[in-house]
């Protein structure tokens, strides 16, 4: 597979949720909490994890195991969709642990270990890395 603008843009926003993540998270953790960071942060950050979704539909593999282009990660797409819908659903119910929960869930499973799925060879990522590896 190689980097098309579509590819470029799911990577770019999935990327750059991964980088803003954290700072959402850490911005209500500390002991003196910014409201302000944490907001402006998690907008950004659920911007970009709707985008990379979003985009992600429109990437089609058809080498790996698939079912009409769509792979088992893509499997994540509803889930990171389902995830976000329902952490603004608590959110507007005042249930704050189970936006916050949600919230870690949707990091570390859509960003985190999707993204290192993401470094397998046989992947884009994955095979820049290795090349890249290997030749030193």
């Amino acid at each position: 597979m190689q980097l098309t603008p579509l590819i470029a843009l799911h990577m770019g926003c999935a990327l750059g949720a991964t980088v803003i993540g954290p700072v959402a998270l850490w911005a209500r953790r500390t002991g003196k909490a910014r409201p302000a960071l944490h907001r402006f942060a998690g907008y950004v950050f659920v911007l970009l994890m709707l985008a990379a979704a979003i985009s992600a539909l429109f990437i089609r593999d058809f080498r790996l195991p698939n079912l009409g282009g769509f792979t088992p990660v893509h499997l994540l797409v509803p889930l990171t969709l389902g995830g976000l819908l329902l952490s603004f659903w608590h959110l507007n119910h005042k249930r704050i642990d189970h936006h916050r929960s949600i919230m870690r869930k949707l990091y570390f499973g859509a960003c985190v270990t999707a993204g290192l799925f993401t470094l397998l060879p046989g992947r884009l990522l994955g095979d820049l890395l290795w090349q890249q590896v290997l030749a030193i």
